[in-house]
């Protein structure tokens, strides 16, 4: 039997937002502004989904053989906040094709929408300027970065949607997202459903080494999952 579901929390760029992965080309030529040279496929293996210094820190120790990362990780991730505010303000993003109809399905069903993500709050709330969703109306919640200690696989993000939306039994919880990481700190969390999704930062098969329940080529094939 399907599991009732009260509360779907979706990963943002790349899963409910369409920005053509400009984050992670963003980390890349931060990176590479330092003197190093990695390819956009390392960033998004090791970076996505993550908080994006954390990200920055992953890629280095992983792709570059560089050894206590910590600094040159911040001040890489210093670099890269200035870069994405302003490729943000050059680029006009869009909600994925067929995700604000899918909000409107969900909402008429009585069923929360989260948004969470490896952003810090500043950019969350900017990306949703762009695509014109206001939190309150057309989603419930927005959890990033700034509001936990610990970012993905840990479950704080979805705890915290939790907690702030009254919903008690995280098996009654959605989580989707287009990275592994994503489906990791779902399944931390103990959600019901777990979901892949296509759309943006990695491949079936780097999803599928997380084992979600599904793998969706988008968010807004979703309505079948979820019954009722």
């Amino acid at each position: 039997m399907e599991k009732k579901i009260k509360l779907v929390v979706f990963d943002m760029a790349g899963t409910t937002i369409d920005e053509d992965n400009l984050v992670y080309k963003t980390v890349q030529k931060a990176i590479n502004e330092y003197g190093y040279n990695v390819s956009l496929e390392e960033v998004l293996q090791y970076g996505a989904g993550k908080e994006k210094q954390q990200a920055i820190k992953d890629v280095l120790e992983n792709c570059t053989g560089e050894q206590n990362t910590e600094k040159q990780a911040e001040i890489i991730f210093t670099y890269f906040q200035k870069a994405l505010e302003q490729a943000y303000d050059e680029v006009q993003v869009k909600p994925v094709k067929g995700v604000p109809e899918l909000f409107d399905r969900l909402r008429s069903k009585g069923i929360k929408i989260a948004l969470n993500t490896g952003y810090d709050s500043k950019t969350a709330n900017k990306l949703l300027q762009q695509v014109g969703w206001g939190n309150g109306s057309d989603i419930d919640a927005v959890i990033t970065a700034d509001d936990v200690v610990n970012g993905r696989p840990h479950p704080d993000m979805i705890y915290k949607a939790m907690k702030d939306l009254a919903i008690d039994d995280s098996q009654s919880v959605l989580k989707a997202g287009d990275s592994e990481i994503d489906i990791e700190e779902g399944k931390n969390a103990g959600c019901g459903i777990t979901i892949g999704v296509l759309s943006g930062a990695q491949t079936r098969e780097q999803l599928q080494a997380a084992n979600p329940d599904y793998i969706l080529d988008s968010l807004a094939e979703l309505d079948h999952i979820i019954p009722g």
